[in-house]
């Protein structure tokens, strides 16, 4: 029972982050109704959810999608995002009087711009705490699946090339008339993605956004999806991160970070990876993304070395620097001097719309 109370409350946990009016009564309710359901049956779930989650008609797309997305691991891609939410504020109009002579006050609602598209922009290392968790639930809802890539398989297909087979057997079975000309076209499947983030001193305000982004790409890629921390250590954090809930990730991830706050070895650790995962396989044709300042405490030779190794190896390389939005900014460290001619991408990695963008770039958008 306890697991489905925790299932429960991150479902709703999500469902407020969208917008939701999934109150802890209705959670309530729902974990009351689940208790004559079979909550090993999805058609189940979804109605004790609807049907006790959901105060008003828009809420109804909106339970659908995150549903989805919690329970199926599926993720509504951009362009059906629900608009977000316009905050309200009340401000006090000088006193009138009505036609009495008698003072009385009027509030006016007036419509601000929206908090969210304010937040999209802020720095997350100068975030309250009340706007870091509002920006961390919607980095949760981000789609930061990677693009697909052609399959050597084929399956059937409207036009593309000729399947003699399937022509063949559709003749025979019309009696040997050839009347309708069988095609078939490469299948797609998910491009792999592997995200090194930096766990070190100099990135301490944006490690956290950071690897939630990270929990968020491997809810979207599912297990097309590495993640690794890079520090004085190399730490894979894959299976941390396949929680569903983003703080009980974070939580996990915490525990098995052993280097949080220290140096940065950035060429030994790619080396590491390389030698241990990327040259057998993870790299090989795939997106990866660094998410790092680039303060090279060791050799930076070396880092460019490994930087071209991965070059060789991956399909395409994106490199996150959150200093990179800074007026005046310019790659002069050792670090990303080394790197900076071996990138397909380098971009920032300082606020949520910079993560939207990274997110983007995965997807296979061009910069």
């Amino acid at each position: 029972m306890q697991d489905v109370v925790a299932t429960v409350t991150g479902f709703a946990r999500t469902l407020r982050a969208a917008g939701g009016s999934a109150d802890p009564e209705r959670v309530q309710t729902m974990v009351r109704a689940l208790d004559h359901l079979d909550v090993l049956d999805p058609v189940d779930v979804y109605w004790a959810g609807r049907l006790t989650l959901c105060a008003d008609p828009d809420d109804l797309a909106r339970y659908d999608r995150c549903f989805a997305a919690y329970f199926s691991g599926a993720v509504p891609r951009p362009g059906r995002r629900v608009p977000p939410p316009v905050v309200v504020r009340r401000a006090a109009v000088p006193q009138a009087r009505d036609n009495g002579g008698e003072e009385r006050d009027e509030n006016a609602e007036l419509a601000t711009a929206s908090g969210v598209e304010v937040l999209r922009a802020r720095d997350v290392s100068r975030l309250t705490a009340a706007e870091r968790a509002e920006v961390n639930r919607l980095i949760a809802l981000l789609d930061a699946a990677a693009d697909r890539r052609r399959s050597r398989r084929f399956a059937p297909a409207p036009t593309g090339r000729l399947d003699p087979g399937r022509t063949v057997r559709e003749t025979l079975r019309r009696g040997g008339e050839i009347s309708l000309l069988r095609h078939r076209a490469h299948r797609t499947r998910p491009r792999r993605a592997v995200l090194l983030v930096d766990v070190s001193g100099s990135m301490t305000p944006y490690a956290d956004a950071l690897l939630r982004f990270a929990h968020a790409a491997a809810r979207s890629g599912g297990r097309t999806t590495e993640v690794f921390s890079v520090g004085t250590r190399l730490t894979r954090l894959t299976r941390e991160l396949r929680h569903r809930d983003p703080d009980a990730a974070m939580a996990a991830v915490s525990a098995a970070v052993p280097d949080w706050s220290g140096g940065t070895r950035l060429g030994e650790e790619l080396k590491e990876f390389l030698d241990r995962f990327g040259q057998r396989g993870m790299a090989r044709g795939a997106t990866v993304v660094i998410a790092s300042d680039g303060w090279e405490r060791g050799d930076a030779e070396l880092l460019g070395a490994q930087m071209a190794r991965l070059r060789r190896l991956a399909h395409r390389v994106v490199w996150a620097n959150p200093h990179k939005a800074r007026p005046g900014y310019e790659p002069l460290t050792a670090g990303m001097k080394a790197a900076l001619p071996h990138l397909d991408d380098f971009v920032s990695g300082h606020s949520l719309a910079a993560l939207e963008e990274l997110a983007r770039l995965m997807g296979g958008a061009h910069a």
